[in-house]
């Protein structure tokens, strides 16, 4: 199999054409960027296929950067409620284009409250090019890495009230992850109700497999019950407790291409707040 990482276009992860984006992608570009319509997915191809010389993640072949997850999370209307009172940071972690911060402008919170963060400079550059939005958007963005002890993350520890990373956890192994949660864990706000919402891939049997996605040498595929339990960990190292929910749920299908997906693949689609 090819390993997810080649810039090779031939994978099965990368779609060569668009027909057509999601209805909130289409409203986003056309409402908030003020893209006119038959000039989307132009525009859209364009963008993506550059994103795919900074690093070709599968979710930039597929367009899943399209799909602006945070909207069909449970939580999403308490979200807009906690951030529109202006009194609230949210960031994104590993936030790639910066989507998700553009759909929660759009539904009315203030640009100032929100953050981004992603490891490549790169996709940061290109949100501003996909959103067409450089000298209106207030949000700040940072590229940094969340394993670096110090980094442009560090002055916002326990400044974050809701913290949203899709698309992240997957990409390290086991003990990456853990990694992953304990700067989570550093960076929201130790109090009640401090929140992290969030999807990656998963799998029905939690398992570590080899990966070339992040240049960790693997990754380790959650599901509900070693979500949890990775949860209870860090809350045992932490001294913290967390109410932990999660829900493993099948994966559409793109263009009938999931060879690469192997048995039991499932997105698993989590919420984790503070006690």
């Amino acid at each position: 199999m090819t390993a997810v990482g080649t810039k090779d276009k031939s994978v099965d992860w990368f779609q060569p054409e668009l027909e057509d984006v999601n209805a909130q992608a289409r409203s986003v570009l056309e409402t908030y960027s003020n893209i006119p319509s038959d000039q989307v997915v132009p525009h859209v191809l364009r963008i993506r296929d550059t994103a795919w010389e900074v690093f070709p993640y599968p979710c930039i072949g597929q367009f899943r950067f399209l799909d602006m997850p945070l909207g069909g999370f449970h939580e999403y209307p308490e979200i807009l409620q906690r951030l529109k009172s202006g009194n609230e940071k949210y960031l994104d972690l590993g936030c790639c284009f910066g989507q998700d911060i553009r759909r929660l402008v759009n539904d009315g919170v203030p640009g100032s409250v929100l953050i981004g963060s992603d490891l490549h400079q790169g996709f940061l550059d290109l949100g501003y090019d996909l959103f067409k939005d450089k000298d209106k958007l207030n949000s700040k963005f940072i590229a940094a890495d969340v394993f670096e002890s110090q980094s442009a993350l560090t002055p916002l520890a326990g400044k974050i009230d809701i913290l949203h990373t899709s698309s992240f956890f997957h990409l390290f192994g086991y003990e990456g992850q853990k990694k992953i949660a304990r700067r989570v864990v550093q960076l929201l706000k130790p109090q009640k109700d401090s929140l992290l919402v969030g999807r990656q891939v998963g799998n029905v049997r939690a398992h570590e497999e080899e990966s070339s996605a992040s240049g960790s040498g693997n990754m380790f595929l959650q599901n509900v019950e070693s979500w949890k339990q990775m949860w209870e960990e860090i809350g045992e190292e932490t001294g913290t407790q967390w109410d932990v929910n999660a829900t493993l749920e099948d994966w559409p299908l793109v263009r009938n291409k999931v060879s690469w997906h192997k048995e039991g693949t499932k997105r698993i689609f989590f919420s984790v707040r503070r006690l």
